[in-house]
């Protein structure tokens, strides 16, 4: 008898989730879900479907907490969603196990913290934050969205940068209630500012920081964090994802990302850049706009080193988006374990 196909849970497509919360519910609500699927989304689940011989609570688990966090903020999914969880997770677990998971999982549709300042105008709540003591901002920021407490981090004085960073860097664990509380109060300070509707700190969160913040922002910090610790700055380095990484993608990604890009962007964040990745990008264009994007890079004069550096930060987040919802998966520093 062959051995079960073996999925890891944590890197499961799209087509594969779905295909295990409908071996879940069973034949009767899987053939409802059918007839509402055109031929190409039926073909793709009914694929995964026949390739997986088990469905462990890891893999149930992993889907489970994925369907809640994609539709967290979405009030009518949400009552919708936690009745079907509840169907899918009782049927398929021992009681116990199954209580267990539904109780981690009503944890996690609690609103994370901090996730309202996407709907900040980030100028406004910089200015809210960067007068606090260093420890409440490290705190702060590496509980907010990456991309949102790079902005702030920049508007952060220099002088207090690379403290700010170190502290990122080494926050522990911190008590729910207590991030929950400062959530609170500066959501209720910037109640005007809001609109509608716990990680913690580490190298990691520091890095993806790093990553959104603007070349002379990564300096400072890197300078201090070198003074404090050597080893933590190689660490840092070596986990950082840059633009110039990105010539290690593999193509089908990196036509993913040349998708998301726009013309201007992808002309300014050439015109520094390595003959391989200048290559790798051409490789990946069809002819046409390969033409067009030469041409307009042989027409481009002077550019300020700001707006390219810019360009190639929008770039490398574009990519981390995609990466992030699973449409590709980025090689690069201190990833050599990954297949592409």
């Amino acid at each position: 008898m062959a051995p079960p196909n073996k999925i890891d849970p944590a890197k499961l497509t799209g087509a594969q989730k779905a295909a295990i919360f409908l071996i879940a519910m069973g034949e009767e609500y899987a053939s409802k879900i059918f007839r509402t699927m055109n031929d190409t989304q039926m073909g793709d689940i009914a694929l995964e479907m026949a390739r997986i011989d088990e469905i462990t609570p890891e893999m149930l688990e992993a889907v489970s907490a994925d369907f809640v966090v994609k539709f967290e903020g979405e009030p009518r999914m949400l009552v919708e969603g936690a009745s079907f969880l509840k169907q899918v997770v009782s049927k398929s677990l021992p009681d116990d196990r199954a209580q267990a998971i539904l109780d981690d999982l009503a944890k996690r549709r609690r609103a994370r913290p901090f996730i309202w300042s996407k709907d900040v105008n980030v100028g406004t709540l910089s200015g809210y934050i960067v007068n606090e003591h260093p420890q409440t901002i490290a705190m702060i920021l590496a509980h907010m969205p990456s991309d949102i407490a790079s902005e702030i981090l920049m508007a952060v004085p220099d002088e207090k940068k690379g403290d700010i960073a170190l502290r990122i860097a080494k926050l522990g664990q911190i008590s729910e209630e207590v991030v929950r509380d400062v959530d609170e109060a500066l959501k209720m300070e910037l109640s005007g500012a809001v609109g509608p509707g716990g990680k913690v700190g580490g190298l990691q969160v520091l890095v993806d920081i790093i990553n959104g913040v603007d070349k002379a922002t990564e300096e400072i910090v890197m300078e201090q964090v070198e003074e404090d610790s050597a080893e933590m700055a190689d660490s840092i380095r070596n986990m950082m994802f840059v633009f110039d990484d990105l010539v290690g993608v593999d193509d089908r990604s990196m036509r993913e990302i040349l998708k998301k890009v726009e013309g201007q962007q992808l002309t300014y964040a050439l015109k520094t850049a390595t003959e391989d990745m200048k290559n790798k990008i051409f490789s990946n264009l069809s002819q046409r706009a390969g033409e067009m994007l030469k041409d307009d890079l042989d027409s481009m004069g002077p550019v300020r080193l700001a707006e390219v550096e810019e360009a190639q930060q929008a770039i490398v987040r574009a990519a981390k988006e995609l990466e992030a919802d699973g449409t590709i998966t980025l090689g690069g520093k201190g990833k050599d374990d990954v297949l592409v």
